[in-house]
């Protein structure tokens, strides 16, 4: 009876976001060619403190990377990425203490393997050898701890945001202060459907073989794993949400989703992980600038 009630839900989310979904890869399509730039410096300075700063360490992340940006959901990346950047990937983990150290030992021992491998193999006078693919250390997988680290950076607080190795698990943190004091809170907790997200909001997708259909869901369930991902909002406006995340194709990029006439982020297609949170960033009123 449960599978036959899983089915039913599964069948009504994708009726409701079908035709949106489709709408939403054609805009994706006739965007591209006019779509902004990211934003500027200019542009970052004109909003509050808090938000600027997660904004801007979320592009220092996106430039270290080689600027990648994709529009919508791609299946590849349009270059790979450069294998030094291995270096900060572990700074990631480093980001997320106690879930991040059994990952940093085994990545930097593994890293070290296949580096005196490749060295044994070279013959003299070979040119060195190539360093080992990004994509290698895409698991676990890194996004939450990218989040973890650009929030670090940017002096969030930990007790405002608790660093995790999981999305689900800072999202109940960020939902459980939302819920005890929402006058307070520093981040609160929106529906896509209904809020237009801004630079240094988060924005959350639920990658569950049954996601929720409303951010609410997730209060029931507090405390249990759900695969999710968010990205930190850069910019807005053009028809577009910009946002930065990490391990996408395993690398961290800047993604152009299509948005509505109001800056409302469209539902992604049928096939991709429907938004159903946003974070809408209150830094400025909860901590102060």
């Amino acid at each position: 009876m449960a599978q036959r009630g899983g089915m039913v839900r599964g069948g009504t989310r994708r009726r409701r976001h079908w035709l949106a979904g489709c709408l939403a890869g054609l805009l994706l399509v006739a965007g591209c060619a006019s779509a902004p730039p990211p934003p500027s410096a200019e542009s970052l300075g004109a909003l509050s403190p808090w938000r600027a700063r997660m904004a801007q360490a979320a592009l220092a992340e996106w430039r270290a990377w080689g600027q990648i940006t994709l529009e919508g959901w791609p299946e590849t990346l349009p270059r790979e990425p450069d294998p030094r950047l291995f270096d900060r990937i572990i700074a990631y983990w480093a980001a997320v203490p106690g879930e991040g150290e059994p990952v940093i030992r085994r990545h930097t021992q593994t890293h070290a393997a296949l580096m005196a491998g490749l060295a044994d193999s070279t013959l003299p006078g070979e040119p060195p050898p190539g360093l080992p693919s990004i994509s290698l250390w895409a698991w676990p997988a890194w996004s939450a701890a990218f989040i973890s680290y650009v929030m670090g950076q940017a002096g969030v607080p930990s007790y405002v945001f608790p660093p995790s190795a999981s999305h689900a698990f800072y999202i109940d943190a960020l939902l459980w202060q939302a819920q005890g004091d929402p006058a307070r809170a520093a981040f609160l907790p929106r529906d896509p459907a209904e809020y237009a997200p801004r630079p240094g909001d988060l924005i959350c997708a639920d990658r569950a073989n049954l996601p929720m259909l409303h951010w609410q869901e997730r209060l029931s369930e507090s405390g249990q794993f759900r695969p999710m991902h968010c990205d930190i909002v850069v910019a807005g406006g053009g028809g577009l949400v910009q946002a930065i995340g990490g391990n996408v194709r395993d690398a961290a990029v800047l993604r152009r989703f299509p948005a509505d006439a109001q800056g409302r982020a469209l539902p992604p297609p049928p096939d991709k992980p429907p938004f159903v949170l946003i974070l809408e960033n209150r830094m400025d009123l909860a901590v102060g600038s």
